[in-house]
């Protein structure tokens, strides 16, 4: 292991935490216009008595508008992996860092929306974050009316409504490797309705070659009050893109020129073209003034098309469903129960790519390599109480059951090529206990809470592409202690997880050809860390005001059986997942007009592979983003923002392959590179109507 560098240490000077600082502190650095009372679109209770960990509009605007994964990285406990600005793969405490491709094992909202597919894949990309208003983490499976899985869930809110105004946004950023984004917003609200209206476009060129990027994308939200008890609310995101995929590199490679694409997806010109449709609406209904009751009815539509070195993926899923809450009180229990349903389907066939008889102009579409159709559905019940001990100590008592179906069908064989089947999983129940104890300065958190992950597609079909009828859901169990304070006049925020996971029936992905995946239950994996954030608010005086902060996550996760092909690899460090991780920085402001952030992150080396025999290099990366804004008259408002990442054009892998396969005789590639050093700047001009 290589020991943190002095940038590192420099940085622990700065103390950090995403979550305390009160929203009224948060106020007092007013030259972020937005940085208001915020709501969020899922209950208190659904969170767990253990606090989800957030970020504020303040916090995502310390980096550049596309570096989504920075802002994430804030949060102790998680780690994005970014590949590429459509190729992201989350991961919570290690849950899902083995998974291939994508986010999976946890669950993702949209102002109280799930909208992770019926195969557990979450598209974070599908979102512009410039729109956001909020993100809250949960970590772990403690929250039970968020479908307990193992790495939790996180939840996107939109910007509230502020009452009484009407205002024309637009935000316009250029930078490095041809970059152009904006977003124009409109928003209109009364104390009987709001309506928010935001197109964003963005295109970039991308660092590497066959990088580039170009996504347009509509959000419109609002809702009006039905009479005195009635609320009744919409949402309608859309979001166009298409995106080059360069793929991984080797070694060398990727220490040589990290700019260039793999030689396979470069020349097939390999890309991905979607679009993304969620269509939602809800009534929210206030029985009495301890009762309330919210409806919610979605539908999704994805379309993609693939063109890849080995063949052409051309899919639809179309999926529909139901949230319904109830929150309440029983003299002084809360009390918070449910359900939600998703079901989708998903088609898909595959093409011969015949893009090396294509005189070099890219991919061409090929005979018919297979057509199926998969079925899938999952219930959540759940049901939440929390109850006073006594003054200063309360318990929170959730459980949940889940019932996951599967039914695929393969359209193109026939006979006894066919491999249709049905696989319905048994139905889990997943228990939740919380304590809080509440001190002076702060308070003491406890919580056991049981969680699980279905399969995803790969992992649940055999080589043959039929069901397979033997896989099993990973199911654990979380054990978490925590303190969150307010220490030194409360200039100093802190808090502290420890936390331990064990997972059981642990679901290991096989490669075993470029595109196909074999999955079985190989064993079992314990998750030990320690999540510690600080942040220190300095009052300078003349205006001025200075935050260091710090965040550092400990991470020990190891199998502790896991037999493989005869390999016994019980006892290693799960892949993917770095020991030691640091983001630290400081945040200046001066009065209600300039501020500047300065950000940094150490990420420790992690292993490549199972058997812990290759391992990436440690990296740290520096930036930083500077705001400044004035009042042009009454009513129109100036910003310009301005920043630099990778301030020293560091050569490092934003993201990882794990186990990966050489084909062919070639070297295996294992790494995602970062981009080097980028610019950005632009402006922001608000009038209000």
């Amino acid at each position: 292991m290589k020991k943190i560098g002095l940038l590192t240490l420099f940085g622990l000077l700065f103390l950090q935490t995403n979550t305390l600082w009160s929203q009224e502190e948060k106020d007092s650095i007013t030259f972020l216009e937005e940085v208001i009372l915020l709501q969020s679109y899922v209950d208190d209770l659904a969170i767990g008595i253990t606090p989800s960990d957030e970020l504020s509009i303040a916090d995502l605007e310390q980096y550049s508008p596309l570096d989504f994964a920075g802002g994430l990285n804030q949060i102790t406990g998680l780690y994005t992996l970014s590949g590429a600005l459509n190729t992201n793969r989350i991961t919570i405490r290690g849950v899902g860092a083995r998974t291939p491709f994508g986010t999976d094992k946890l669950r993702l909202y949209f102002n109280g929306i799930p909208v992770t597919n019926g195969a557990g894949v979450s598209t974070i990309e599908a979102f512009d974050f410039e729109n956001m208003g909020r993100i809250e983490v949960v970590k772990g499976p403690k929250g039970s009316s968020l479908g307990s899985n193992l790495g939790g869930a996180i939840v996107l809110n939109t910007r509230p409504p502020e009452v009484g105004r009407t205002l024309l946004k637009n935000v316009f950023t250029l930078g490095s490797f041809d970059l152009v984004k904006n977003n124009l917003a409109f928003r209109h609200s009364t104390p009987k309705y709001h309506l928010n209206v935001s197109y964003n476009h963005l295109r970039t060129d991308g660092f590497r070659q066959n990088n580039q990027f170009e996504r347009d994308g509509l959000l419109v939200n609002g809702g009006v009050k039905t009479g005195e008890k009635g609320k009744l609310g919409f949402l309608v995101n859309y979001i166009d893109y298409q995106a080059g995929i360069p793929s991984t590199l080797n070694a060398t490679n990727f220490r040589e020129n990290p700019r260039q694409a793999a030689a396979n997806w470069l020349s097939a010109r390999g890309y991905e073209d979607n679009q993304y449709t969620l269509v939602g609406t809800s009534y929210t209904h206030s029985f009495t003034s301890r009762w309330e009751s919210q409806l919610s009815i979605f539908y999704t539509y994805l379309d993609h098309y693939e063109p890849r070195p080995f063949n052409i993926l051309d899919e639809y899923t179309q999926g529909f469903g139901f949230r319904s809450v109830t929150t309440g009180q029983v003299g002084k229990t809360e009390l918070h129960f449910g359900a939600e349903l998703y079901r989708d389907e998903y088609n898909w066939q595959t093409y011969a790519n015949l893009f090396r008889d294509n005189e070099g102009n890219g991919s061409l579409q090929g005979r018919q390599l297979s057509d199926n159709r998969e079925f899938r559905s999952q219930l959540n019940l759940f049901g939440v109480w929390r109850v006073p001990l006594a003054s200063n100590f309360q318990m929170q008592l959730g459980v949940s059951l889940n019932d996951t179906r599967f039914d695929f069908r393969d359209l193109f064989n026939s006979g006894e090529d066919n491999t249709s089947a049905e696989r319905a999983f048994d139905p889990i129940l997943l228990p939740s206990l919380g304590l809080e104890y509440q001190l002076t300065h702060g308070s003491l958190y406890g919580n056991i809470s049981r969680g699980f992950s279905n399969p995803g597609l790969e992992e649940a079909l055999t080589p043959d592409g039929a069901l397979n009828p033997e896989i099993e859901q990973e199911k654990g169990v979380n054990y978490e202690l925590a303190y969150r304070g307010r220490l030194f006049d409360k200039r100093l925020a802190v808090s502290v997880a420890v936390y331990q996971m064990n997972i059981n029936d642990l679901l290991v992905a096989e490669r075993f050809s470029e595109d196909q995946f074999i999955g079985q239950n190989a064993g079992s994996s314990r998750h030990q860390g320690v999540e510690l954030d600080l942040r220190y608010r300095i009052v300078l005086g003349g205006g001025w005001l200075m935050v260091p902060h710090l965040g550092y996550t400990y991470n020990r996760h190891r199998f502790e059986t896991f037999i493989d092909e005869e390999q016994d690899f019980s006892g290693n460090a799960l892949a993917g997942v770095p020991v030691h991780r640091v983001n630290s920085g400081l945040l200046l402001a001066y009065q209600n007009n300039w501020s500047l952030a300065i950000n940094h992150q150490y990420v420790d080396e992690m292993p490549l592979n199972d058997g812990n025999t290759l391992f990436s290099e440690s990296f740290q990366v520096m930036g930083l983003t500077s705001r400044y804004s004035t009042e042009l008259s009454a009513r129109l408002n100036l910003g310009m923002h301005f920043g630099v990442n990778n301030l020293f054009n560091v050569n490092y892998a934003q993201s990882v392959l794990v186990n990966a396969v050489g084909f062919g005789g070639n070297a295996p590639r294992f790494f995602y590179p970062g981009n080097g050093r980028n610019f950005f700047g632009g402006f922001k001009l608000t009038y209000d109507l």
